[in-house]
């Protein structure tokens, strides 16, 4: 059966996000300069990827308000939008952080059940009559998938936390825009309501913050945490219905 086209566009997304945020953190690593067309090739290619799973999991857009809404609960909707959104600001280069590790899982899965079948030969049936299992590099890169999803998951919680710190103090210093940190906040409060791992990752950072305020024993730091924490479980109160997606 004919692989769809758009699937190989997809998976170039996500190649083309690699290859180029690769080149991009290396010249960081190396202390030289880089061109800020690798970090727009880095959301080019998000777009490209993020676009076509929009277009499969929504259909055609329409007109409505019912599409709207539920277009906007759509995490790779959401995904898409930030993409965007990075790719028409200034570079800030920890942002491809979550979309590299997204892009590592699915290129991997794509090299795995398109790729291998192509060129390597499959193993022996596990019946007499059955059908041939995958090679064994498909067998081991699937079982690596595996074990290590979920960690990936929790270190794209805590990147995503990281870079509002990063784009809050960056807009205090005017390093970048002041709408980064709104932008980037409405995006976590989605992903508070639709990932377990985001909320793993907040209420762990909060436990450890609180361990550390009260340590301190300092009335008016503990006053001033208090009342932030307040206010963001105010801000962040209203029910929004989860939404699924597969990036």
């Amino acid at each position: 059966m004919p692989i769809p086209s758009q699937h190989y566009l997809w998976a170039s997304g996500h190649f083309i996000l690699l290859l180029s945020a690769l080149r991009y953190f290396l010249a960081y690593a190396t202390f030289k300069s880089v061109s800020p067309a690798w970090y727009k090739a880095c959301y080019t290619g998000a777009l490209l990827s993020y676009a076509i799973v929009c277009q499969k999991s929504l259909g055609v857009p329409q007109p409505n308000a019912a599409y709207v809404k539920k277009a906007l609960l759509d995490e790779n909707v959401q995904y898409f939008l930030l993409a965007f959104f990075w790719w028409t600001s200034k570079p800030i280069a920890i942002t491809l952080i979550p979309y590299m590790i997204f892009s590592l899982f699915h290129a991997l899965t794509f090299a795995r059940t398109t790729l291998m079948p192509q060129f390597l030969p499959p193993g022996p049936p596990t019946t007499p009559d059955g059908p041939p299992t995958p090679h064994r590099l498909a067998k081991q890169l699937q079982v690596w998938v595996k074990a290590n999803y979920d960690t990936a998951m929790k270190a794209v919680a805590y990147a995503e936390l990281i870079i509002f710190v990063r784009v809050l103090l960056g807009a205090i210093l005017f390093q970048n825009s002041l709408l980064s940190p709104i932008i980037y906040a409405h995006f976590l409060r989605q992903r508070w309501y639709q990932s377990n791992f985001t909320r793993q990752a907040v209420s762990a950072t909060t436990g450890k913050i609180d361990g550390t305020v009260a340590q301190q024993g300092n009335p008016t730091l503990s006053n001033i945490w208090g009342q932030g924490k307040a206010l963001i479980s105010r801000w962040g109160g209203s029910n929004l219905a989860p939404a699924q997606g597969a990036r």
